[in-house]
């Protein structure tokens, strides 16, 4: 006699001849198909042969899919994520109950017959005969869980799963073949195990833990036999039978699941009674999927985070390899996220800038010298209803984002640093009049030049007349003389500086060969201009922005480690350059247009305002040694204006980048900073220059005396004139089609700094 298998069920050899001898029923009645006549059959079964001995010899097992979830840098959860929500757990974590309520219901013979149940197949052949359609269908719990891993396999194509479902004699035939592999290869309990973890629970639970957490808020190990009961009666219709939709319905299906849990003895009919009679006792745990999920306002960094992981080629060479290990998940990601930078963020937004506003804020900060993206919000929550958005308002359009902003004055520092890097002192006079022609032609790169004629531009203010050199001008963000600039060292110097800091325009494209980019007409994201500004507190250093610290990913019962990628570093410009724009910048912060962005005493930082024409954006860029922050404010579709307007439940004339943005960077900083070292720059000595006689247009000119709000000033501070003295004057339109922001450094503030050298190339 063959011998049994350990576990029950019978022999390869037994299979094969119970197959052959039983074909013809089990072509039909297994795929729950009646057909009408004999003949039918016969030709059915003859074809069932050819294509059983055609089929592959082995099943192939897609690894199941569980959630992914996502940490923060201190090891919190930001979010889970899932294709399927389901986490696998070994036999030996599910409640015996649960154990007995699958096998009673679903295959009450299942450790007494192989991978087909011919005493079942005759059962149903018979009944369904009885009633001349389909009452009963055959399928052993080695079949269902086969006909499982077709539908895992499918994965989310609609195609796919249709196929893998379809009641044809074809996928019965699949199926017979691949259960009586499965059957030798694995034996029952491995099998139980496996289908417990595979099959479909409704409200999006996958495995039987999910669903044990799903319905009553507890692991699989502790459920009772009401409840095993209940989840057991699940499989058949999760629809049908969903207790939160219909709990009649529910506790009716639970009930026949007891009563055959009691008619096989697994139970007594009196345990049976007494837990018929019991509630169904849900504790239902919503299902918690997706970015929308994030804590501390992190759901557009959870987006970026996943957008990383599909867009970088260490994860796979192909985006649908990605996908699908993305999909498959059972991923833990450890990310660069800050907790107290990140809530800091969140609430400096909230405290500004309200969700319903016409205009919207967008933050991040970044770790100099690393790259990583510590922290990223705004104002406009991650959500599909009103006043929310998917849209991530802080990063390029590649990683989910727009098609950015145009940064105005804050992109002045990268000109600037391209011109002392090429050996201009950082004392260099230019005329810098009120009003003049761009100059033309003017270098660009690839031996190309820049030439039209009569293209002029302004000056904030005709009080603003050079000569000037590059402190005061930085200072007074003059428009005219970092245009004569940049026509002097070439657009080339410029764009090439811009590149090395990792400073590209948002939607991908190329940065224009024009002069007017010193202006910052180049529309760019927040974390680039944040990333970028980080090269200056390194001392020159740029590091490519990363997300993810660690992966690592469950398969199979195994863990295992996956490559990430990590920040690139370059040198962008020499220390010196770095440290010359850094003491360039060091004072807006603490006594010039930046003075409502200072971080008090103790905490070295510099930074630089930006207005864009017309005040379709404001923003304020800065950092410290250790951290380095971005924040915009305007309107996503550049429609609404910043003049006359209600943000954060305050009135503004006109808005200016040290007025709301600068506040936004100050408290954000200093949360996000809160109990860290606090060093300091490493400044140098800029020279005075000799500029000879003229009128320096000190005086109302230069600062204005009105209110916070740039209210009553002398009209004299432009787009960001009202920043001047901390952002008291209110200014005037200018008249340009391109930003015009500016600002000043105390005369005297650099006094008393030490001899360091005054750039590369020393006096002009």
């Amino acid at each position: 006699m063959p011998k049994k298998r350990s576990g029950g069920g019978l022999s390869p050899t037994q299979q094969a001849a119970k197959f052959l001898g039983v074909s013809v029923l089990a072509g039909a009645v297994l795929a729950g198909i009646a057909l009408p006549a004999i003949g039918a059959l016969g030709l059915a079964a003859k074809g069932s042969v050819e294509s059983f001995d055609e089929l592959p010899a082995n099943l192939k097992t897609p690894p199941l899919s569980q959630r992914t979830t996502i940490l923060d840098a201190k090891g919190g959860t930001i979010a889970t994520v899932y294709s399927r929500d389901r986490t696998v757990v070994d036999l030996k974590d599910i409640s015996p109950y649960m154990q007995k309520a699958i096998v009673a219901i679903e295959d009450d013979r299942f450790y007494r017959h192989g991978a087909i149940d011919l005493k079942g197949v005759l059962r149903a052949l018979n009944r369904n005969a009885q009633s001349g359609g389909v009452a009963e269908g055959a399928s052993t719990l080695t079949q269902q869980y086969v006909k499982n891993v077709f539908v895992e396999e499918a994965g989310d194509d609609p195609t796919k799963v249709a196929q893998a479902t379809q009641q044809t004699l074809g996928r019965k035939i699949r199926e017979l073949k691949y259960a009586i592999q499965v059957e030798e290869e694995l034996g029952k309990k491995k099998i139980l195990e496996n289908y417990l973890n595979i099959t479909f629970f409704g409200q999006q639970a996958y495995g039987v833990e999910a669903a044990a957490q799903r319905y009553f808020s507890k692991p699989a190990k502790d459920l009772k036999v009401q409840e095993a009961a209940l989840l057991a009666g699940i499989v058949q219709s999760p629809s049908r039978y969903d207790p939160v939709n219909d709990e009649a319905e529910a506790v009716k299906r639970r009930n026949t699941v007891l009563q055959r849990m009691a008619d096989v003895g697994d139970i007594s009919q009196a345990e049976a009674a007494k837990a018929a009679k019991k509630p169904l006792g849900l504790k239902v745990s919503k299902p918690k999927n997706g970015c929308i999920t994030a804590v501390k306002g992190a759901g557009f960094f959870c987006d970026y985070v996943r957008a990383a992981f599909l867009g970088d080629p260490v994860f796979g060479k192909s985006k649908e390899t990605r996908a699908k290990i993305w999909n498959q998940g059972g991923l833990t990601i450890r990310t660069t996220l800050d907790p107290q930078a990140q809530e800091s963020v969140q609430q400096s937004v909230k405290d500004y800038v309200n969700q319903s506003d016409d205009v919207a804020t967008a933050a991040t900060i970044v770790e100099p010298g690393t790259g990583k993206i510590l922290a990223m919000g705004q104002s406009r929550p991650y959500g599909f209803g009103k006043n929310e958005t998917q849209i991530n308002l802080s990063v390029d359009a590649a990683m989910g984002g727009g098609a950015g902003y145009q940064p105005g004055s804050t992109f002045k520092p990268i000109v600037a640093a391209a011109a002392i890097e090429g050996g201009m002192p950082a004392n260099k006079v230019y005329g810098s009049p009120y009003e003049m022609d761009y100059p033309s032609p003017v270098a660009a790169c690839d031996g190309k030049t820049w030439n039209e004629q009569g293209v002029s531009l302004t000056n904030e203010n005709e009080s603003e007349v050079g000569p000037y050199d590059m402190r005061e001008a930085t200072a007074k963000s003059v428009n005219t003389y970092y245009v004569e600039m940049i026509s002097d060292i070439g657009i080339c110097p410029v764009t090439e500086m811009a590149e090395k800091m990792g400073v590209e325009r948002a939607d991908g494209g190329k940065m224009q060969q024009a002069p007017s980019i010193a202006l910052g007409t180049q529309e760019m994201s927040p974390l680039t201009m944040a990333n970028g500004y980080a090269t200056f507190a390194s001392r020159g250093m740029y590091c490519t922005p990363i997300a993810i610290e660690s992966i690592t990913q469950r398969v199979g019962g195994k863990t295992k480690s996956l490559e990430v990628p990590k920040s690139t570093c370059s040198r962008a410009m020499s220390e010196k350059t770095a440290d010359t724009i850094n003491t360039l910048l060091r004072g807006v912060v603490e006594d010039g247009t930046g003075q409502q962005a200072g971080l008090g005493a103790g905490r070295a930082s510099a930074g630089k305002t930006g207005t864009t024409d017309e005040r379709y954006a404001a923003w304020f860029v800065g950092y410290t040694p250790n951290m380095a922050g971005a924040v915009w404010v305007g309107d996503p579709a550049h429609k609404r204006k910043m003049q006359d307007i209600t943000i954060g439940g305050v009135w503004y004339e006109k808005v200016f980048g040290g007025q709301v943005p600068g506040p936004i960077w100050r408290d954000m900083m200093t949360g996000a900073l809160e109990g860290r070292e606090a060093p300091e720059f490493n400044l140098v000595d800029i020279p005075s220059s000799d500029k000879g006689d003229r009128d320096r247009g000190d005086g109302d000119n230069d600062n204005g005396n009105g209110d916070e709000n740039g209210n009553n000033g002398n009209d004299n501070g432009g787009l960001i004139g009202g920043l001047v003295d901390g952002g008291t004057s209110t200014g005037t339109d200018g008249g340009t089609t391109v930003p015009t922001p500016s600002f000043s450094i105390p005369e005297d503030f650099f006094q008393g700094q030490t001899n360091n050298g005054n750039g590369n190339g020393g006096r002009d």
